[in-house]
């Protein structure tokens, strides 16, 4: 009998070196950090899917990136969740959103898929939309009509830190959201208060209880 899997977090993109690098693998990225900070490798064992496993909180999170493209990464969310029995509630997606500049992220439940393909077809497969969804921003530089080839570009070079602190940010609050009560995680990451209180932590002066000379 397998595991009972706590949260199953899936970051969606393209499989193949062509598309590593471009702003619609965000969900990629973040969550090859994310089993990079744990450690864990990242295995096929699946035609749908890769996948890496780790505990945070003491929790068993299934991370899953699917390999079926963009347009049918329902197929292997349907299947994890069906397989591991995990309820939407505790899905997350992993997504781009060119809404956002780049470095903006934001933490939803539910709601509809916004033209995106990925996340259309997890809708279907999943037939709620009564998951959690983490929105990247990649930024919106593209004339109309230019949309496909923006987001299948790679980042600026100048777009780096930015992406990059994204990155670490997104992962922070997938950490987040499973540590604690979800509806305070989306109000202290979507509001950057999460952040607020971390550099409060790490700038707060130390004590000196050495008596006065």
């Amino acid at each position: 009998m397998a595991k009972q899997v706590d949260w199953l977090v899936i970051g969606l993109g393209n499989p193949g070196s062509k598309y590593a690098e471009s702003r619609h693998n965000i969900g990629w990225m973040v969550a090859t950090h994310l089993a990079s900070k744990y450690k864990k490798p990242i295995m096929q064992l699946s035609p749908l899917f890769k996948h890496s496993a780790m505990r945070i909180d003491g929790k068993l999170v299934l991370l899953a990136l699917p390999i079926t493209f963009m347009n049918n990464s329902g197929e292997a969310a349907a299947y994890l969740c069906k397989e591991f029995n995990i309820p939407p509630e505790k899905t997350v997606v992993i997504l781009d959103e060119y809404n956002f500049d780049v470095g903006k992220i934001h933490l939803k439940k539910a709601g509809g898929h916004g033209g995106h393909n990925g996340l259309a077809s997890i809708i279907e497969h999943l037939e709620t939309r009564e998951f959690f969804r983490l929105r990247c921003g990649i930024g919106k530089r593209f004339p109309e009509g230019g949309m496909v080839d923006y987001v299948l570009s790679n980042f600026l070079p100048e777009e780096t830190e930015q992406k990059n602190s994204m990155i670490d940010k997104a992962v922070q609050g997938i950490e987040h959201l499973i540590k604690t009560n979800p509806n305070r995680a989306m109000g202290e990451i979507n509001s950057e208060e999460l952040w607020v209180q971390q550099n409060e932590i790490v700038t707060k002066p130390k004590h000196n209880d050495d008596p006065i000379s």
